[in-house]
């Protein structure tokens, strides 16, 4: 029996990225191969063998993530100084991702860790990040990330967009009372 009143249609569902189907996929494969990959090390070596390699690789990322965010906060207070943009920050990151690769349990993100601290690949995906992000924020369209740094926006209850920007009062101003009228 039906009551007659309609069944709420609610907006469907986006479809779902690529991403975020294939990267629980992706993690899991990634793990088990590791945890393979490891205990054919430690048959064909030993437990200790594999057990030193874990910790040198865990050593290895610390000292690698300590000099590369040193050197980002030098290149930030050169740049303060001189007042000007920081330069080196992609290096810097890669080497910091390497070291967190060389830090994560693994033989194989110890491989991809070392790789990233190789310079001139870390130059070659610095150029190949720069170029993708510059050109997802060239193809974004209005209203997204791209957008996002072009204008500020302030939306109201109804929805309507209201555009203009914020004045702050002075320290010795105090806000009036509404309840009182105003004396001049």
């Amino acid at each position: 029996m039906t009551s007659g009143a309609q069944t709420p249609t609610y907006p469907a569902r986006p479809p779902r990225s690529r991403l975020r189907t294939f990267l629980p996929l992706g993690v899991a494969a990634w793990l088990v191969l590791e945890i393979w990959l490891l205990t054919v090390v430690a048959g064909a070596a030993s437990g200790f063998t594999v057990f030193l390699l874990l910790l040198a690789g865990f050593v290895l990322g610390a000292v690698v993530i300590k000099r590369a965010g040193r050197r980002a906060f030098q290149n930030l207070n050169q740049a303060l100084q001189r007042g000007t943009a920081p330069a080196g920050g992609g290096g810097n990151g890669l080497m910091m991702l390497g070291g967190l690769l060389l830090m994560i349990p693994g033989l194989i993100s110890d491989v991809v860790g070392l790789v990233l601290l190789i310079p001139p690949v870390q130059k070659a995906l610095s150029r190949y990040t720069e170029r993708t992000v510059e050109r997802r924020l060239r193809e974004a369209a209005p209203g997204t990330l791209g957008d996002a740094f072009q204008q500020a926006r302030m939306h109201r209850p109804d929805g309507k967009v209201v555009q203009g920007e914020v004045i702050r009062d002075e320290p010795r101003d105090t806000p009036q009372d509404p309840r009182r009228p105003l004396t001049g």
